[in-house]
C-alpha cells in the first residue's frame, strides 16, 4: 500500500499494517464524527494506493491527539496509542505540525465525564500521557517505510 501526498509517498506500509491502519481510521473517524482525509481520491479503483488530503488529515489528527490525551481512562489510553502515534507520524511526514495540547484542567472537578474508569485508580498526569505519544510516534516514524 502506498498513503500519497500529491506525488510524494508518505508511507509504505506492507498490505496488512496499511489495512489495519485503514480499519482503526474506520473506528476514530466514527468516534470523532470527522472525515480523516485518506481516502482514494485521484488514485479511485486503485485500492492499495491512498491519498492524504492534508486539510482534512491536519483536523482529524489534531482532534485525535486533543482526545487521546484528555483521557485518563487507561484501557482506552492502551487501545489508542499506538494509532495514533502512528496517525502522528504519518502527519508530520505530510509536512502537518502536530503540537501536543497542554494538560487541561483536571475533570474531577466539576464538568461533565465521560468514559470513566471503574475501578478508578491513579490517573495518568496528562503531561505523562504527552510525552509518551511524542516518543512513541518518534519511534514509529523510525518503523514506517517509505
Amino acid at each position: 500500500m502506498d498513503f500519497e501526498l500529491d506525488d510524494a509517498t508518505l508511507w509504505n506500509p506492507s498490505n496488512g499494517a496499511g489495512r489495519l491502519f485503514m480499519r482503526q481510521i474506520e473506528v476514530f473517524e466514527a468516534e470523532l464524527g470527522l472525515p480523516s482525509g485518506i481516502g482514494q481520491g485521484k488514485y479511485w479503483g486503485d485500492p492499495s494506493t491512498l491519498e492524504v488530503d492534508p486539510v482534512l488529515y491536519e483536523q482529524f489528527v489534531h482532534h485525535l491527539v486533543a482526545w487521546h490525551c484528555g483521557t485518563g481512562h487507561q484501557v482506552i489510553l492502551a487501545l489508542s496509542e499506538g494509532f495514533v502515534a502512528t496517525a502522528v507520524a504519518l502527519a508530520r511526514r505530510a509536512g502537518i505540525e502536530v503540537a501536543v495540547p497542554e494538560p487541561e484542567a483536571d475533570p474531577r472537578r466539576g464538568g461533565p465525564r465521560f468514559d470513566v474508569q471503574v475501578p478508578a485508580g491513579p490517573r495518568s498526569a496528562p503531561g505523562a500521557v504527552a510525552d509518551a505519544l511524542t516518543g512513541r510516534a518518534r519511534e514509529m516514524d523510525r518503523w514506517m517505510a517509505y
